[in-house]
C-alpha cells in the first residue's frame, strides 16, 4: 500500500504591509517637508500683511542684498549682465513674471533700477516678494 505524501509547500513571506508601511512614511516626509529656497545672497524680505500669491510657473527671480549686490537665481552678477540676461528672454518676457526679492535694507533707488531693467525687458508682471508679517500676541488689527 502506498501512502500518498502531501506536498510541503515553500514558506512564503507576504510583503504587502511592509509595502503600505514604506509608502505611508514616504508619503508623510513628502508632506512634512518644507521646502526653502536658498540664494546666493542672503536676503531679508520685509514684511507686509499682504495675502500671498500664487507661483508663477514662468517666473524670473533676482535678489538684490543690503549691499547692492544683485544675483539671477543662484548666479551674481553685476548690473550690466543682469540687463543682458533679462533681454535675452525676448518676447518670452511678456508672459513671465519678473520677482525681486530686495532685502529691507536696500536703498531704494536700487530697487527702481532693477523694476526699470525689467519693464525694458519687456517682463509682463512685476511682483516684489515679502514675509508676512508676525501678529503680535495681545494686539487687535486696525
Amino acid at each position: 500500500m502506498s501512502w500518498l505524501r502531501k506536498r510541503r509547500e515553500d514558506p512564503k513571506v507576504d510583503l504587502t504591509s511592509m509595502v503600505d508601511v514604506v509608502f505611508l512614511l514616504l508619503i508623510f516626509f513628502m508632506i512634512s517637508t518644507t521646502f526653502v529656497e536658498h540664494p546666493g545672497i542672503t536676503v531679508n524680505l520685509p514684511e507686509s500683511g499682504a495675502q500671498r500669491q500664487s507661483v508663477e510657473p514662468k517666473e524670473v527671480k533676482v535678489y538684490l542684498s543690503s549691499a547692492g549686490d544683485i544675483s539671477l537665481g543662484d548666479e551674481a552678477m553685476s548690473l550690466a549682465t543682469l540687463q543682458r540676461r533679462l533681454a535675452d528672454y525676448g518676447a518670452r518676457a511678456a508672459q513671465m513674471t519678473f520677482v525681486l526679492l530686495a532685502d529691507t535694507d536696500t536703498r531704494h533707488g536700487r530697487v527702481v533700477e532693477l523694476m526699470d531693467l525689467a519693464r525694458e525687458a519687456g517682463f509682463g508682471k512685476l511682483a516684489i516678494a515679502t514675509e508676512a508679517r508676525r501678529k503680535s500676541p495681545g494686539k487687535t488689527p486696525r
